[in-house]
């Protein structure tokens, strides 16, 4: 086999996929992709009625929150105690899975911003990147912007197994069930980030740009996204029959909601726009899982090219925006229709390939290296989907 056809063979475990959940991540970072390349087929001039996509980042929010959620949820039923050794075990797997690309990208882009050859204020780099700080309760922006939804999700799922143990506790005295308890849990950081948008979205006038950069980009006002998700997952958990009766009408009423969100008029300043455009959003996303979850299979060539998607999702994600689109708009920008579309596919082309890359020889190695430790007998893993 050549190298060019063993690189887009990964090989994964078919089995122990869902490919509605796969084609959902693949989707989501296809669209983000298409949105950050964008600008080339402006330069194109092409009058191509395109259609606007819904935001491939709450999709990840929401999926992602899904997917850890069924994890916790097992290990939580599983567990007699939500000890401090259950809880490093998810967290040493999610950073497995997580850190090492993070940091190898973030690293790229401090060279690659230093020697002029991508765009970017590098005075704006500083330690906390390496915590996720970065846009933690202040806004950042002019460097590694990609980096906003990453801190997102590292604290949640940092801050969210404590509550869930600390409330296990309380709930144990209180003699409460654990679908409470996980409810309850749930509903705190869904409530939490709403209530702070709302107490802050009159502090300040912001137009589109620094609406984006202001709330819907800063940690503590975005957890909404994530818990949605997990409360996707306690209702497929608790509620399995609800669950596969409503995906049909849910993902209508998702897609209904969505668009409509898309093409209602938001103005930046409005109240209702800094506090509860983004958690619409959000809940049009979560109306999709039920239906997406319930598809399992696919023609062979598809169920292959869309988990082979999936798989690259978080490398395409990292490289798409700072690596491959920004070194193109600086050093090689499209001058005319022609030019624009050569750079748009090569765009593509290295996105993918790239991507491709580091997780077969990168990001794939590292996985396997976290699968081979072994974890406390009390932590259950998902079989579903690596999330």
């Amino acid at each position: 086999m050549s190298l060019r056809v063993k690189l887009f063979h990964l090989n994964p475990e078919y089995s122990n996929r869902v490919f509605g959940l796969d084609l959902m991540r693949a989707l989501a970072i296809l669209f983000v992709v298409l949105g950050h390349g964008g600008w080339m087929l402006n330069e194109a001039n092409t009058n191509f009625p395109w259609i606007p996509l819904i935001d491939g980042v709450e999709m990840f929010f929401v999926l992602s929150g899904f997917l850890i959620g069924g994890i916790l949820i097992k290990t939580f039923q599983n567990t007699r105690s939500l000890g401090i050794s259950t809880i490093w075990n998810f967290w040493i797997r999610r950073w497995f899975r997580t850190l090492p690309n993070y940091y190898l990208i973030l690293l790229l882009n401090v060279l690659f911003v230093y020697c002029g050859i991508v765009g970017g204020d590098f005075s704006q780099f500083n330690w906390k990147y390496f915590l996720f700080l970065q846009n933690f309760s202040q806004p950042f922006y002019n460097f590694f912007w990609e980096s906003w939804s990453l801190s997102v999700e590292e604290w949640f799922y940092l801050l969210f197994p404590i509550l869930l143990s600390c409330f296990f506790v309380i709930g144990k005295k209180w003699k409460l069930a654990r679908k409470q308890i996980f409810l309850f849990s749930t509903c705190v950081f869904l409530l939490t980030s709403f209530f702070l948008r709302a107490f802050i979205a009159s502090n300040f006038q912001v137009d589109e740009f620094w609406l984006g950069v202001k709330i819907y980009k800063v940690v503590i006002y975005r957890f909404d996204g994530i818990a949605l998700g997990l409360s996707a997952a306690f209702l497929k958990y608790w509620y399995p029959t609800l669950w596969l009766k409503i995906r049909n009408v849910s993902f209508v009423l998702g897609i209904i909601l969505c668009y409509a969100i898309i093409y209602s008029s938001w103005l930046p300043n409005e109240y209702s726009t800094k506090v509860f455009k983004i958690i619409l959003q959000d809940f049009g996303c979560f109306l999709l899982l039920p239906k997406f979850d319930a598809i399992k299979s696919a023609p062979p060539i598809v169920t292959r090219v869309i988990t082979h998607i999936s798989l690259i999702s978080y490398s395409m994600y990292l490289i798409n925006l700072s690596l491959v689109s920004e070194i193109i708009r600086l050093n090689f920008p499209p001058h005319g229709p022609t030019s624009a579309w050569a750079m748009y596919f090569t765009y593509w082309g290295v996105v993918i390939v790239a991507s491709t890359l580091i997780y077969t020889y990168y990001e794939k190695p590292i996985m396997d290296i976290r699968n081979k430790i072994k974890p406390n007998r009390r932590f259950i893993r998902s079989r579903e989907i690596q999330a």
